[in-house]
C-alpha cells in the first residue's frame, strides 16, 4: 500500500482552518489601539530652544484619544483581549503625562497658619523598579499632602494607577482615566501648550473618607494643578489646590525639534548625557540614565530600531 501524503493532508486543514476565520470578521482588520499613539510624538522636556511657529501660521490642534489596547468583538458569545504583557503599550499609553517630568515648585492655596505652604515636587521616569510597569514617580518631602507617588498605567483595566504616600506615611491608591483629554492647543505665544485633566478616586484604603480623590490638571506646559479632595457624604468635596510651576524653561513639544537630543531611554528631549564604549547618548531625567546604566545594549538597541520607524 502507498504512503498516505500526509503533506496535502496537513495543506488541506491550513487551508480550512483559515478560510472561516477570514470570513468571519467580514475582512475588516481589527481596531488597533493608538489613542495614545500620537503622544509618543508629543513628549516633552525642559529645553531651551522650544519649537517656533511662523506668526502668520496657527497650529494645529492635537487631540488624543485614550488609548485602546488589545482587541474585542461585542458580538454574542464573543470574549474581549486585552494585551496584557506589553511593556511598550504600558511607556506608549504614559506618553501624554511625560510633560510633568522635571522639577516643579508648588503653592497651597489653602492657608496654614495665616501662610499657603510650598512644595517641591519633581517628577523622574523608573524602568527598573518594575520592568514591565513603567512609571512616572514624583517626590515631595516639603508635601502637606502627598509626599511620593508612582504613576503607570494598568493594561488590564485601561486605567492610570497613581500610588502615593501621604504625609503621615500612609500608602494611598488611586485609579482613573482622563476627565478633559489629552490636546495640544496653542499658546499665546503661538507655542503648542499640553493640556488635560486626570480624574483619580482612591480604590486603597477603600473606607477613607481623608483625600479621597486626587486630579492632575494640566494648564500649559510649565503649569499643573494638583486637586485635593476629601469624601462628603456620597460624593467629594475639594479641600485644597496646589498650583505648580515648573523651575526652568519651557518644553518643546514636536520630537523633530530634538534632533540629536532625543532621549535614548523615554524619547523625551535630553536635558544630560550618558556614555557607553565611547559614544554619547541624552537622557531626559535620572530615572532614565539609571535605566540606561543598568543596561545600556538593551536601550540602545531599542533607540536604534525606533529612529528606523518611519
Amino acid at each position: 500500500m502507498p504512503a498516505f501524503p500526509w503533506s496535502v493532508a496537513k495543506s488541506s486543514l491550513i487551508v480550512a482552518l483559515t478560510l472561516p476565520l477570514l470570513s468571519g470578521c467580514g475582512g475588516q482588520p481589527a481596531p488597533s489601539g493608538g489613542g495614545a499613539k500620537s503622544e509618543t510624538a508629543a513628549t516633552s522636556q525642559a529645553s531651551g530652544k522650544p519649537s517656533e511657529v511662523a506668526p502668520s501660521e496657527e497650529p494645529s490642534k492635537p487631540r488624543f484619544a485614550p488609548i485602546k489596547l488589545g482587541s474585542s468583538d461585542d458580538s454574542a458569545g464573543s470574549k474581549k483581549e486585552t494585551v496584557t504583557d506589553g511593556y511598550g503599550n504600558v511607556l506608549e499609553a504614559m506618553q501624554p503625562l511625560q510633560i510633568v517630568l522635571g522639577k516643579w515648585r508648588g503653592v497651597t492655596q489653602k492657608k496654614f497658619d495665616g501662610m499657603s505652604k510650598v512644595e517641591e515636587p519633581e517628577w523622574v521616569w523608573d524602568f527598573l523598579t518594575a520592568p514591565r510597569q513603567p512609571a512616572l514617580v514624583v517626590t515631595s518631602e516639603s508635601s502637606h499632602y502627598l509626599k511620593s507617588g508612582r504613576m503607570t498605567f494598568l493594561l488590564d483595566k485601561q486605567e492610570f494607577q497613581f500610588t502615593a504616600t501621604d504625609k503621615d506615611g500612609m500608602e494611598r491608591v488611586y485609579q482613573g482615566t482622563f476627565t478633559k483629554p489629552v490636546e495640544d492647543v496653542p499658546g499665546d505665544d503661538k507655542k503648542l501648550q499640553r493640556t488635560f485633566t486626570l480624574t483619580l478616586k482612591q480604590v486603597s484604603p477603600a473606607d477613607d473618607r481623608k483625600f479621597a480623590q486626587v486630579a492632575f490638571s494640566q494648564k500649559e506646559n510649565n503649569r499643573y494643578f494638583l486637586e485635593i479632595y476629601d469624601k462628603r457624604g456620597d460624593g467629594v468635596l475639594k479641600i485644597d489646590t496646589v498650583a505648580n510651576q515648573r523651575e526652568g524653561t519651557s518644553f518643546a513639544l514636536n520630537p523633530d525639534d530634538y534632533g540629536e537630543k532625543k532621549c535614548v531611554v523615554s524619547g523625551g528631549l535630553g536635558t544630560s548625557t550618558v556614555s557607553y564604549k565611547g559614544k554619547t547618548y541624552y537622557v531626559c531625567c535620572s530615572g532614565c540614565a539609571a535605566a540606561f546604566k543598568d543596561d545600556p545594549e538593551r536601550w540602545i538597541k531599542k533607540f536604534e530600531e525606533s529612529n528606523k520607524k518611519p
